[in-house]
């Protein structure tokens, strides 16, 4: 992610840790401690403000104990509805249910990240507003992170592209948060240049580099360099290092070794 990029990203998470808690309300799914209100329609005397339990229940009028912790709000009403009308207490019940009070809830954010460790959201979050209250990636911290979420004893990884996320300003891979959550930032693959070069050494990765990228990311090459026979030391799938010429339009790949030679004329 180049210095542009992740200058206007910090801004952009700055303003979505300000957007209102409604913006990720479909989804989000109820924890312990959460205050919720509910109602319903035509019945006020069963207008109910309840937190939910360590037990990740409720109890409400008529129908008893509920477990709402790890559903929407959605899922909720429809529990209580089913049960209002199974027991025959209210003909077809319109239920409302709202989260009027959050627990928080409390991310791991670990890896390149400038504050690494776990963080609570004081309000339904996403991916972005998490990494923000973590201080953002560290310079080397990778382009894709690693959303780790594990429900019902199964766990899941999803892969998120932080650069592309941003591009396509759009909100489908900006994941909502949920408690428990893990959020896993790797260091950026790396690639090496050494030889006829301005400034060799070590350098990030970016997306889609070419070895003429790449060369520039080191200064360029020298008065005593040449383009002719360009090298690169790469490793295959059995960790054998191979070389291989390239051309300057090639694809770098992670823990490629690019070595300019010098030039005979």
């Amino acid at each position: 992610m180049t210095k542009l990029w992740r200058s206007v990203w910090l801004v952009w998470c700055a303003l979505l840790l300000a957007a209102p808690a409604w913006a990720v309300s479909d989804d989000y799914r109820i924890g312990t401690g959460d205050v919720l209100r509910i109602t319903v329609y035509g019945q006020p005397d069963l207008a109910t403000e309840v937190r939910v339990s360590e037990a990740g229940s409720i109890t409400f009028p008529l129908v008893g104990e509920v477990k709402v912790a790890g559903n929407t709000p959605a899922q909720g009403e429809a529990e209580i509805t089913r049960r209002l009308a199974k027991g025959g207490f209210i003909l077809e019940p319109f239920v409302s249910l709202n989260v009027v009070q959050y627990r928080g809830q409390q991310v791991s954010v670990l890896g390149r990240v400038n504050r690494p460790g776990k963080h609570n959201l004081e309000k339904p979050g996403r991916i972005t507003e998490a990494l923000a209250l973590a201080g953002g990636l560290v310079p080397d911290g990778a382009d894709v992170v690693t959303l780790v979420r594990t429900r019902d004893g199964k766990t899941e990884y999803r892969n998120i592209d932080i650069v592309a996320l941003f591009r396509s300003g759009g909100e489908t891979d900006n994941l909502p948060v949920e408690d428990g959550d893990v959020i896993n930032v790797a260091r950026q693959p790396m690639f090496y240049i050494y030889g006829e070069v301005q400034r060799p050494g070590t350098f990030r990765l970016e997306q889609n580099m070419s070895v003429a990228q790449a060369l520039s990311v080191g200064g360029g090459i020298t008065p005593r360099g040449t383009q002719r026979g360009l090298r690169i030391l790469r490793r295959d799938d059995s960790g054998a290092t191979q070389e291989i010429p390239v051309k300057l339009g090639d694809p770098v790949q992670k823990d490629d070794v690019i070595f300019v030679k010098e030039s005979l004329f």
